[in-house]
Parts: structure tokens; sequence; C-alpha cells
């Protein structure tokens, strides 16, 4: 999937590596005696953002898939693009949603928590 922010051309790519950015931004991770464990489930949490339409989870979504990016745009630059009233934000909504589920690492995660 592409999308442009500002005059960039961005490919947005949903496979592991996707799913391993966002479990380090949104991931759950506990102290278990006194070392830090990461749980994983920042697919889950992604997934739910995107189907209570939460713009905070839609950037996080878009700056994590940005990772192979060459130059990857700051969250800041995804959230102004988000913010700006030319970007039509609930098809963008509807766009990432609809090609996460066409990845093998996202797509049975993202199947099974249909509503």
């Amino acid at each position: 999937m592409q999308i442009t922010i500002g005059k960039k051309n961005l490919d947005l790519n949903f496979g592991v590596r996707f799913v391993r950015e966002i479990d380090k931004l949104v991931g759950v991770e506990m102290n278990i005696q006194g070392s830090k464990q990461s749980l994983g489930f920042g697919l889950t949490k992604a997934v739910l953002g995107l189907k209570s339409y939460d713009s905070a989870m839609l950037s996080t979504i878009i700056y994590a898939a940005a990772w192979d990016n060459k130059k990857r745009p700051s969250q800041l630059d995804v959230d102004n693009f988000l913010d700006d009233p030319k970007t039509d934000i609930e098809k963008l909504f509807d766009d990432v949603t609809a090609e996460m589920m066409k990845v093998n690492a996202v797509k049975v995660a993202t199947k099974n928590l249909k509503a």
C-alpha cells in the first residue's frame, strides 16, 4: 500500500516486521521478577483501534508500517497528515484495514477480531 505524506510517497508494509514494530510501540509489557518482558499483543490493540476508528492508533499503525522507507516519516508527520482536512481519514481507515487483511502475518488475527 502506498500513501503520500507531504511530498513523499511511502510504502506501507504490514508483514512480520510490522508486527514487531507495532509490538514495540503499543505492545504489552510486564515486569516479571525485576525483568521487563514483552508479551506482544500490539497487533491485537492495533486491530481493535482500527475497528473503533481511533485516529491515534491509525497514526501509530502508519508509522509502524513505514518501517522500510529510506526516509521514514516522524510520528508528528503522520499525525499532521491525519489532521489535514484534505485527508480522507475514513477512507484511510478502511484502506489500511483492507490491506492488513491481505497480508499473511496479520490476516488471521484481523479476521478473528471481526465484530
